[in-house]
């Protein structure tokens, strides 16, 4: 039994390499590709690893690209239960343009799930312990069940766990339906939330607030990026300011962000210890190449310079 359980429903492969400048209709002097395992959920597991935890990473796998991506997450020590598809693992291509800093990044549509791998991938959360976490993270593939949301919620008010979703889209507002205990979207993801419930042209916390109000989830960290995070909760509005670093790659951020999160709830944190540290996280994920994620030294470095501000009370 494990206290972190991750779902990863539309893992890849990450190819990471550079170029000097991106032009069309020429050939691209490229440096030799980073190889990594990737996916919102298998980010997390990998993350949680680096800070010196462990979580289980459950997800499909199909064809080489899905052995390759089981075998580099073993070779991570990363627990893993993946369940075979019939299909191949996708492929996600992220280029950074070395002469400005610029990234593109190319995800690739990945392939559908049968009843019976949704439903195995479910069975998996039998491994969690009671009281503890269940991360689903990252997109879901076409088509996917409506319902998926509401069973995952069900197995972890069974077994009194604590449910995180990093999704966007269709999939954040199937899970707000559901309820959550911890939602993390990025500013553009609220933006196109609150777009869906009809709350356009309210700022982020604004809707946020709306979320904790209306019992959809009990807290909703919203990932600024570069800026760092804002927690709304029931008791209001925190801001936790990033520090500055030296970007590299972005690709990962908000995963080693979910990651530090979580692992320090599971030890026993306050929800602002926990989010101080998870920012901390994301800017050291930012500091490493690919989707290296983050380095448990440079988090230890840069959480004391993280501050926490309390912004002006929402009016009512």
């Amino acid at each position: 039994m494990v206290q972190i359980v991750t779902l990863t429903f539309n893992p890849c492969i990450d190819k990471s390499f550079a170029t000097e400048t991106i032009v069309p209709d020429r050939k691209l002097a490229c440096t030799s590709p980073r190889v990594d395992p990737g996916g919102g959920g298998i980010n997390v597991a990998r993350a949680i690893g680096k800070l010196g935890g462990a979580a289980l990473a459950i997800y499909p796998a199909g064809g080489p690209q899905g052995q390759l991506l089981t075998d580099l997450l073993r070779e991570e020590q990363v627990p893993v239960r993946p369940v075979r598809i019939a299909g191949d693992t996708r492929e996600n291509i992220n280029v950074t343009e070395s002469s400005c800093g610029r990234q593109y990044r190319f995800v690739v549509k990945g392939p559908a799930l049968t009843e019976k791998v949704w439903k195995e991938c479910l069975e998996g959360l039998d491994e969690v312990l009671k009281g503890g976490y269940i991360v689903v993270s990252g997109s879901l593939p076409e088509p996917w069940p409506e319902d998926i949301f509401v069973k995952i919620r069900k197995m972890a008010d069974d077994r009194r766990a604590h449910l995180i979703v990093d999704t966007s889209g269709k999939g954040l507002e199937a899970a707000l339906r559901a309820g959550v205990y911890l939602v993390k979207p990025s500013i553009r993801e609220l933006e196109s939330l609150a777009l869906a419930m009809g709350l356009a042209g309210g700022e982020p916390c604004r809707t946020a607030d709306y979320i904790v109000g209306g019992g959809l989830a009990e807290v909703v960290v919203i990932s600024a990026g570069p800026g760092g995070a804002m927690l709304v909760t029931k008791e209001g509005v925190r801001e936790f300011r990033a520090p500055e670093v030296c970007k590299v790659s972005t690709v990962g951020a908000g995963d080693s962000m979910v990651a530090g999160i979580v692992l320090n709830l599971s030890r026993g944190a306050s929800m602002e210890e926990a989010v101080r540290y998870g920012v901390a996280c994301g800017s050291a994920a930012v500091m490493n190449p690919g989707t290296a994620l983050c380095r448990r030294e440079d988090v230890d470095a840069l959480c004391a310079r993280v501050d926490c501000v309390v912004p002006v009370m929402l009016k009512q």
